[in-house]
């Protein structure tokens, strides 16, 4: 075998075993699998003609996840001027793929035990989403970047700390509350020194497991990740997980400001400025953003 064969056997070995690791630990922290409405749902929505009336039925046989889908529809970021009464008008009024996205995160929350911790969790991820949207909407720079893009990846960008917390339990509890005391460190990087993995590559594999698009997937890997930021920062060439992490770390940053009694993240001081810069906002541009972002950071769920 010539070298080079040899070195890409390695390689491609040294690869398989890195990625076994990843799985199985990934299998033992217990990601949760991919609920059937939602394999249902994207089986008939990459149909060429979806089944409107097969949709429906699928959606509303799920209480919970009917009502949802509902509320969302008449939330005033999706507004649409008149009132939703079915599930038939959800889909009607906020598309099928943001239909499609809005019900896994609904059926993502419906997975975890109802805590406290995981309430706020899930607070603060809808505001996040709402404002991400609005954001992708208003801003000329985030033009490339489609406003449900940005609404889903908003829900989804911290999805892996709900997991970490069910593992983990209080332990995990500890890691967050040194990542809101150390505001020097990313929170990835405390997490890494005491667990096999992040909530970023964890995330990263529920959004993959629920067939969330590659961009979304992609963003929620790299979303605490400076470097990838900042080495692309010109995302309008057509790398719109840019855009999302930039859009998302902006949203929440506005989510922070809004409520000041919230403990503030560590992260808009490493990745604030790469994300407005990313977006080509400059300081008034920002300054100009607080006053119409608070209706939206501050609407009821």
């Amino acid at each position: 075998m010539a070298d080079s064969e040899a070195r890409a056997a390695v390689e491609k070995s040294a690869a398989g075993r890195a990625t076994l690791m990843l799985e199985t630990s990934f299998h033992e922290i217990g990601i949760p699998t991919c609920p059937a409405i939602i394999t249902q749902i994207k089986t008939e929505m990459d149909k060429e003609d979806p089944d409107l009336h097969q949709l429906d039925r699928a959606i509303s046989s799920d209480v919970a996840i009917a009502a949802g889908l509902i509320g969302i529809a008449n939330s005033p970021h999706f507004g649409s001027g008149r009132r939703v009464r079915s599930v038939r008008d959800a889909l009607q009024v906020l598309g099928l793929a943001t239909a499609g996205r809005a019900v896994a995160g609904i059926a993502l929350r419906n997975v975890f035990p109802i805590t406290p911790q995981i309430e706020r969790f899930w607070h603060t991820s809808a505001a996040v989403a709402r404002l991400s949207g609005w954001l992708a909407k208003r801003l000329e720079s985030s033009r490339e970047v489609l406003a449900e893009d940005a609404y889903t990846f908003g829900l989804f960008r911290n999805c892996g700390i709900p997991v970490l917390m069910k593992r983990y339990g209080q332990d995990y509890d500890k890691l967050l509350k040194r990542a809101d005391d150390e505001q020097g460190i990313g929170i990835t990087e405390i997490e890494e020194s005491k667990l096999p993995t992040n909530h970023a590559a964890v995330g990263s594999a529920l959004s993959r497991a629920w067939w969330l698009p590659e961009e979304i997937t992609l963003a929620i890997r790299h979303h605490h990740d400076q470097n990838m930021v900042t080495l692309s920062a010109d995302f309008r060439r057509g790398n719109e997980a840019i855009g999302l992490i930039a859009v998302g770390q902006i949203a929440e940053h506005l989510f922070q400001y809004h409520n000041p009694k919230l403990r503030q993240g560590s992260d808009w001081g490493r990745m604030g400025p790469v994300a407005l810069r990313a977006l080509g906002i400059g300081e008034e541009a920002l300054q100009e953003l607080y006053p119409p972002s608070k209706a939206v950071a501050l609407a009821s769920n």
